[in-house]
Formats: C-alpha cells, structure tokens, sequence
C-alpha cells in the first residue's frame, strides 16, 4: 500500500472481514492492489452514514449470534455488539434472531476492538420509561407480570420493575401472597419517578372501576326471589360473602343446608362458582341476603309422610347433650331421643353412657311437631315394657325386702330389680310421726320391708310403704282418746301457738296456747317446758287429719267448779273458733245470768 492503514481504517477492515464484505468488487482480484483512491472512497462513504453518539437510541439490524454476544447493523461505519445475556432466555433458548429489527442503545461509540457497544437492555428500559410515562399521564392500563415477593407487596415487571403494594393487589385484605407468583394482571400506575426509577402500580384501581360498573348492572337485576350466580369470596365461621358481581352478598351458615353444619367450608371452598336464591335485598343499604337450602324443597313438609308416628327408624348419632341424643335422620331432618327414653329400667345420667357419636342407631318415631321442626325419638320402646310386667307379678299388698338405695326430702328409694326402684314417700313411712328427714330414720344400704302400693306403668312408677306393714292406729283412736278423757302427757315442743305433747308413742296432740291456762298468756313457755308432765283433756278429735286437741285451762276450770258444760261442748264441735273463744263467751253467758 502506499499509505500506512489507520487504526480507524484497521477496525473498518476487520468488521468488512467479519461479514465477508471484502470482496472483489472492493479490494480486486487476489492478486490486485488496493487502489488508495477507491479504499478512501470508501472509507469516506462510510464516514458519512451517520454521526452516533453515547446514549443514543437507534435501530438496527441483527447480523450474527456468537456464543457471548450479538453483532448488529446499525447503519455507522462500524458493526456493534451486545453482550448475549441481554436477550431474554425462555425454555432454554435466547429470544432473538438473525435478521430481526431491534432498538438499541449507543454506550460507546468505539471500544478496543474498534466496535460499538450497545446495549438491548438499556433500549428496552428506556422505551419502557417512555411507555409507562405516557401510561401514567393518560391513565391506560398496562399488563405486569407478578415475579416475586419484597417488603410489603410484590414485584412487578411492566417492562421494568414496579412495586405492587399489599393494599393494591386487591379490593379485600390480602393475607397470601403466594398465590399471585407468576400470574399476569392488568394495572394502572399510580407513582412514577424516572429519576429515582421508582414505579409503583395498582390492581385494585382496576377491580374497583370494573366492580363499579358491573354494580350498576348488577343491582338493576337482583330481585327478591331470583336465582342468581356468584363466587365464594371469603369464607367465615357464621356464613360465606359471594360475589355477585360488583356487590357482594352474605349467605349465612343457616341458609347454607337444611342439615346441620358445623363449618361453611364443609360444603364449598373459595372461588366456587354456586347458584344462589336471593331473600332479602336492601337497596339503601345495599345488602344482599342470599341463600342456598331455599334451591330444595323443605324436607320438613313431607316429615309426616316420611316419618309416620311409630314407625322405626335409623339414624346416626350427630352429637350427646346432658338431656339427650341427636340423630341425623337424612336430608337436613333431625331427631331426638331423650334420656328417658332411652332404657325402661336404667336410670341413663348422661347419654354417653349408652350412645357414642357418629353411630347408627334403630328407634321408633314417638312425636313429631312440624312446627318447631322436632321429632321426638325412643329407644327403649323397641324393647320389652318391664313395668308391665312389674306390675302383674307385684300385686298391691305384696310385701317386699329390699335395700335403700337413696334418701331424699320427699322418700326412701328401695331396690325391687335391677334398674327398677320403689319409693316410699314420708306419708307412707309413720302413721302418726311427723317425718321431716328420712335420713334420720334411715341410711343407705338399709334392708328394710315394705307393702307394694301400686305400680304405674305409664309414669313408670313403683310406690310402697312401710306403715301399712302396721294396723292405723288412728282407726281406733276415739276409743281410747275419747272427747272428755284426761291423760298426763309430756310436753316435747312448744311453738308460738301452743305446746305439742305425747299422749304415748308416736301419738302427738296439741294444748293450744288459750288453752294452756286460766290466765291469760302470750306464750306457751310462760306456764310449761320441754319435758315437762301436764294434765290436759281431750277436746277435740279429728281422725282425718290425725290431730287430737287438749286443754289445761278446761281441767282447771273444772276444779273450781266452773260451769262448764257448755264450753266443752262447743270445744269438742267446733273446729274453727279456738277455745280461747268459746272460754271468753262462756263468762259473757255466766255475766249474763248474774245480772238477770
């Protein structure tokens, strides 16, 4: 050559090189030297295609794929690269191709090798800025791809990355994250700061503009009694919020089935899409009351043709209660069998006791009240009535052994069979004692005899009674406590109305207080005490209700020789003026007879 090859020119020719441009019509035939004029020609004709500086944005054309980089056409007097890693890698291949158009960006306009450095990815955040710049100014929606977790919401690639807030990702609190990994959705940016590259976009403001306008739509169609479609949206422990569309409706656990539940989630998960009855709408408030049993017919309309009284019946055991048993009896109808109801003879405390949960079980129908939608079940009633046959082998007047088996207020409780006990209430204990606590006069595990009563098999109740092991004593007791008879008895209680005494054992009477003296008195202790012997007179008698009436005054009276005829008589007839009275009108009379 007859110049020296500049160091621009040495670049130039290794591109021309490298894209096989160095051919005959530049540099002649093989043997042929290089014309200076035609190569400065050249060399000049490229000098003019374009004046690039760094941070351009230009185009080009893809000329070549080496293993580490890109070589492309930009239209300057030498070829540019772009490091391989800046095109995207899907399912293992690089997303580029020979011949394909792409915008790059100029970061040197010549590096060591004589090349242009450019950069795909640069070129691509910048269109992108200016793309999300526009977006952000006229409000359009864009498309982001979720690609991770950070602080506080997600990170978003809209081109470049933009932070998803936890409070924007959608119209209700979001408490799993997870589940938007991956996914595309449509946003709208609502921070933007290209000095800083801070981007900050929204799903929700999207959801609310739709929601808004499917509302409208929405509430124009939702009528009381109209089947509508929604979508589970949250689930709680007392219903589900469906979607309808723009509103949300609550469908109560208690609308749910007309079975038992203990759980919404046992029948529906979120995001089912479910056919629904609206019940109740509150267009002010814009409240939907939703419900799903109301789809079915109510099985308790056709209980009575299903469930005929004392027809049997299976059942599972759907849960135990201190009074009883619930059975599932199908088809959102339960039943219940109570405690009573479960054994004739043993006393069941707890249903536990012969029941578990989840078993099946046979009873028999006893009533059904459609109404209160109650049936009431029987177990026992399958089984063989004992009482009935209680009642035939312990006639009334059938003396039994037995041994106590519990004391209360009101009786003795004997064993007659197993499971099956008979009561002696207090009247039946004494003919004449006043009985206030058998546990004074008895204990548990006591044997002690008795006479069958009665049995009622309907109450399933077996009375006896350990007095009618004796003769009534109060059959006889006018003849030996006669109207006028004098007895010392000995005073056991005072009262404020009188004294109680002994007239012998077991046998009680009453010296009411007028009738303790001649004196007047306020209270029995002011003339007699406990344990003290007086003198008193039969006054009145009443067998009936086993009550003998005495007086101390009346015997008094007697020895100062008082008329007195007629107060004893009227004592002993008389069951309502005390004899208090009688005295006193018996003095008027005599008073009377003075001054005549």
């Amino acid at each position: 050559m007859g110049k020296s090859v500049s160091k621009a020119n040495q670049g130039k020719l290794k591109a021309l090189a490298a894209l096989d441009l160095a051919d005959t019509e530049v540099f002649g035939a093989k043997d042929t030297k290089v014309d200076d004029s035609g190569f400065g020609a050249l060399f000049e004709q490229t000098l003019d295609k374009q004046n690039f500086k760094m941070g351009d944005l230009v185009k080009g054309r893809v000329l070549s794929i080496q293993n580490d980089f890109v070589v492309v056409d930009i239209n300057y007097k030498s070829e540019g690269i772009i490091p391989i890693d800046e095109f995207r890698l899907v399912d293992g291949v690089r997303q580029i191709a020979v011949d394909e158009e792409i915008e790059v960006v100029i970061e040197k306009v010549e590096n060591e090798n004589g090349m242009v450095a450019l950069s795909k990815k640069k070129a691509d955040m910048l269109k992108a800025w200016n793309d999300i710049s526009r977006a952000a100014e006229s409000q359009e929606v864009i498309e982001g791809l979720v690609i991770g977790k950070v602080k506080g919401g997600l990170s978003v690639d809209i081109g470049v990355t933009a932070f998803l807030p936890g409070s924007q990702i959608d119209i209700r609190p979001v408490r799993n994250m997870d589940v938007y990994l991956g996914k595309t959705f449509k946003l709208k940016v609502i921070k933007f700061n290209k000095k800083r590259g801070n981007i900050v976009v929204s799903r929700r403001a999207i959801l609310e503009e739709e929601r808004e306008s499917m509302r409208s739509q929405m509430m124009d169609q939702i009528k009381e009694g109209s089947i509508i479609t929604g979508s589970v949206k949250n689930i709680t422990d007392y219903g589900a919020f469906i979607d309808l569309g723009g509103i949300d409706g609550l469908l109560h656990i208690t609308d749910m089935s007309w079975g038992r539940l203990k759980h919404p989630s046992e029948i529906m998960t979120v995001g089912d899409e479910i056919q629904l009855k609206v019940l109740k709408y509150d267009q002010e408030k814009e409240r939907v009351s939703l419900g799903l049993k109301q789809l079915k017919a109510d099985p308790w309309d056709s209980v009575s043709t299903r469930f005929p009284i004392g027809s049997k019946v299976t059942g599972q055991v759907l849960s135990l209660t201190d009074y009883g048993a619930f059975l599932d009896l199908g088809e959102g109808v339960e039943g219940l069998i109570h405690v009573s109801e479960m054994s004739w003879t043993r006393r069941v405390r707890h249903p536990s006791q012969l029941l578990k949960e989840s078993e099946t079980v046979e009873v028999q129908v006893l009533e059904i009240d459609s109404a209160n939608r109650r049936i009431s079940l029987g177990m026992k009633q399958l089984q063989a009535n004992p009482w009935i046959e209680l009642k035939e082998s312990y006639q009334p007047g059938t003396i039994i052994e037995g041994e106590v088996k519990s004391i209360t207020d009101f009786g003795v409780f004997v064993g007659i069979e197993d499971g099956i006990d008979g009561l002696v209430r207090v009247s039946d204990i004494s003919w004449t004692k006043r009985i206030n606590n058998p546990g004074e006069m008895y204990e548990k595990g006591q044997k002690v005899r008795a006479v069958v009563l009665g049995v009622d098999v309907e109450n399933e109740r077996f009375s006896l009674g350990i007095k009618q092991l004796e003769g009534d004593p109060w059959l006889t007791i006018e003849t030996k406590y006669g109207i006028g008879t004098q007895h010392d008895v000995k005073v056991t209680k005072i009262a404020d109305f009188g004294a109680f005494v002994e007239l012998e054992s077991d046998i009680e009477g009453l010296v009411h207080v007028s009738e303790l003296s001649v004196d007047r008195i306020t209270k029995p202790d002011q003339v007699v005490q406990v344990g003290q012997v007086i003198r008193a007179e039969v006054i009145n008698v009443d067998r009936d209700a086993r009550k003998i009436g005495l007086s101390v005054k009346l015997i008094k009276l007697r020895e100062t020789k008082a008329d007195v005829s007629d107060y004893a008589k009227k004592a002993s007839t008389s069951s309502r003026s005390t004899l208090g009275d009688l005295f006193a009108e018996q003095l008027i009379n005599s008073n009377n007879k003075k001054d005549e």
